[in-house]
C-alpha cells in the first residue's frame, strides 16, 4: 500500500489545497477507505475467491455487473501500475544523481528505466508467487525504515506555530470549476473546509492497495479470516503513519514555504537536514517497487477469474504447470502496462485509477448490504458491525469522494466503461460459461451458485 505518495502527496496537497488542515484530509480519506475496507472484509472471508471486487459482484449481482467492475478494476490496475512505474523511475534517476552518477539523456532514462522495473516485477509474479513474497518482505522493511527516519527526524524539527489556523480561510480559486462538485456549486475555492475535502480523492489514491489483497484470496492460507486481518490491520496501520508523515510535514516548514514538486526533501533541506533527500529517495524507490508488485499480482488475478469465467478467452485462465502462477496472463499484461507506461500520458491519469476503485467500493458496500438479506445463512469468517448502516455509510463516503473527482475524469471513465460494455457484448456474453445453459460445462465453479 505505501509508495512513494507517502513523501509527496501530503506536502502538494498541503500547498495547494488544504494547507494544515491536509491532516484531516488524511483522516477524512482513511475513514472513507476503512469503511470500504471493512465491507471487502466480510465478502473476501465469504467468497475467498480470486478476483476480488469482480467476483464479489458475480455472486451477489450477476453476471453483467461483474463485467463492468471487472472492466474497471482492468483500468484501475493497469493504469495504477504504469503510473508508478513513471514515478519510480523519476526517483530512480534522482536517486542516482544525487549519489554523482551521471544519468544520461533524464527523460530517455526514465523511460529505460520504468520499463526495466515492470520487465523485472512481471517476470518475478510470473515465475512464481512465493519469490515475489520473500522479495517483498526485504522491501517492506526498508521502506518503513526510511518513513520511520522521516518521522522520528522531523518531529526533532516540529514547530507547533507552523500549523497557525488548522483550517486556513478559503481563497477563490484560480482555475475554473473542474470537479462535479464545482460545477454543481457553480464555483471552485482552495483550501478552508472546501479544500479540506477537495484533497481527499487526491490523498485516497495513496490508501490504494489493501482491496488488491482480495484478489489473491484463492492462494491464501485460512483465506477467510487471514484476508480480513490482513486488509484490516494494514490499512489502520497505514492510515497512522500516512498521518504522521503529514504532521511532520506541515510542522516543519509553514504550508505557504512548501514546494509541491518535492515538499519532504525541500522541507529538509529548509531545516537544514539536507541528508534526509537521500533516505527519502531510496524509501520512494522501495516503496514504489512493492507496490508495482502487488499491482501485477492483482490485476493478473483479475483477469485469470474474468477467463475462467469465459467473459475473456479462456487461455488467460491457464496455469502453469512448472510454476504453479498463471504466466502466459501475467506477461501479456506486463507488456501492456509496459506500452502505457511508454507511451501513454498516465502521470496525468492518475484520476481515472481513483475512479476506477472507487466504482468497485460502491459495489462492494452495497454487495454487503444484499447478500446480508439474500443469503444470510452463508458462514463468514468477519462480518461488518452496524450492518446495514457502516455499509451505507461507506456507500455516501464512497459517494462524495467520487463528486470531488474533475468532470473529465468521470468523462473519461464514461467512455471507457462503454466501451467494455461493448466488448462484452460481443465477446463476453456469447462466451460465458455461466450463462444459462453453459454453467454445467463449467467445471468447479459452483462458487458462483453458493
Amino acid at each position: 500500500m505505501i509508495g512513494a505518495g507517502i513523501f509527496s502527496i501530503a506536502g502538494r496537497q498541503a500547498a495547494t489545497t488544504a494547507g494544515p488542515g491536509v491532516i484531516l484530509s488524511f483522516m477524512i480519506a482513511g475513514i472513507a477507505c476503512l469503511l470500504a475496507c471493512l465491507c471487502y472484509a466480510e465478502l473476501s472471508s465469504t467468497i475467498p475467491a480470486s478476483g476480488s471486487a469482480y467476483t464479489f459482484t458475480y455472486v451477489i449481482f450477476g453476471e453483467v455487473w461483474a463485467w463492468i467492475i471487472g472492466w474497471a478494476l482492468l483500468l484501475e490496475m493497469l493504469l495504477a501500475a504504469a503510473v508508478v512505474a513513471r514515478a519510480w523511475a523519476i526517483y530512480a534517476v534522482q536517486t542516482l544523481t544525487d549519489l554523482g552518477v551521471a544519468v544520461p539523456y533524464p527523460e530517455t532514462s526514465q523511460t529505460v528505466l520504468a520499463v526495466l522495473i515492470l520487465a523485472v516485477l512481471t517476470g518475478v509474479v510470473a515465475l512464481g508467487a512465493r519469490i515475489g513474497i520473500r522479495t517483498l518482505w526485504v522491501m517492506v522493511v526498508g521502506k518503513l525504515l526510511a518513513i520511520g527516519a522521516v518521522i522520528v527526524v522531523g518531529f526533532l524539527h516540529f514547530d507547533p506555530a507552523n500549523l497557525g489556523d488548522f483550517v486556513v480561510d478559503p481563497r477563490p480559486s484560480t482555475t475554473p470549476p473542474d470537479t462535479v462538485i464545482d460545477v454543481v456549486l457553480g464555483q471552485s475555492a482552495d483550501f478552508g473546509w472546501i479544500g479540506v475535502f477537495a484533497a481527499a480523492p487526491a490523498i485516497a489514491f495513496a490508501y490504494l492497495g489493501f482491496d488488491i489483497v482480495a484478489t489473491a484470496a484463492e492462494e491464501t492460507a485460512n483465506a477467510p479470516t487471514a484476508v480480513p486481518k490482513g486488509m484490516i490491520r494494514s490499512l489502520v496501520l497505514a492510515t497512522v503513519i500516512y498521518i504522521a508523515v503529514a504532521l511532520v510535514m506541515v510542522g516543519m516548514v509553514p504550508y505557504t514555504a512548501i514546494e509541491a514538486q518535492a515538499p519532504l526533501a525541500s522541507g529538509f533541506a529548509k531545516v537544514g537536514v539536507s541528508w534526509m533527500v537521500h533516505v527519502i529517495n531510496l524509501g520512494a524507490v522501495l516503496g514504489l517497487t512493492t507496490v508495482i508488485l502487488v499491482l501485477v499480482v492483482g490485476q493478473t488475478r483479475v483477469i485469470f477469474s474474468m477467463g475462467r469465467d469465459g467473459l475473456l478467452p479462456r487461455g488467460l485462465a491457464r496455469i502453469s504447470r512448472r510454476y504453479h502462477t498463471p504466466t502466459r496472463t501475467t506477461l501479456i499484461l506486463g507488456l501492456v502496462t509496459i506500452l502505457l507506461a511508454v507511451f501513454a500520458p498516465v502521470l496525468s491519469l492518475e484520476e481515472l485509477v481513483v475512479m476506477g476503485t472507487l466504482y468497485a467500493f460502491m459495489f462492494v458496500a452495497a454487495g454487503v448490504i444484499v447478500m446480508r438479506r439474500t443469503m444470510p445463512d452463508l458462514p463468514r469468517g468477519f462480518t461488518v458491525p452496524l450492518s446495514p448502516w457502516l455499509p451505507a455509510c461507506s456507500l455516501l463516503a464512497t459517494l462524495w469522494l467520487m463528486v470531488n473527482l474533475k468532470v473529465i475524469t468521470w468523462a473519461s471513465f464514461g467512455l471507457w466503461m462503454a466501451f467494455g460494455l461493448l466488448v462484452y457484448l460481443v465477446y463476453g456474453r456469447r462466451h460465458s460459461l455461466l450463462a444459462p445453459g453453459r454453467a454445467a460445462r463449467a467445471p468447479g465453479r459452483g462458487r458462483h451458485r453458493r
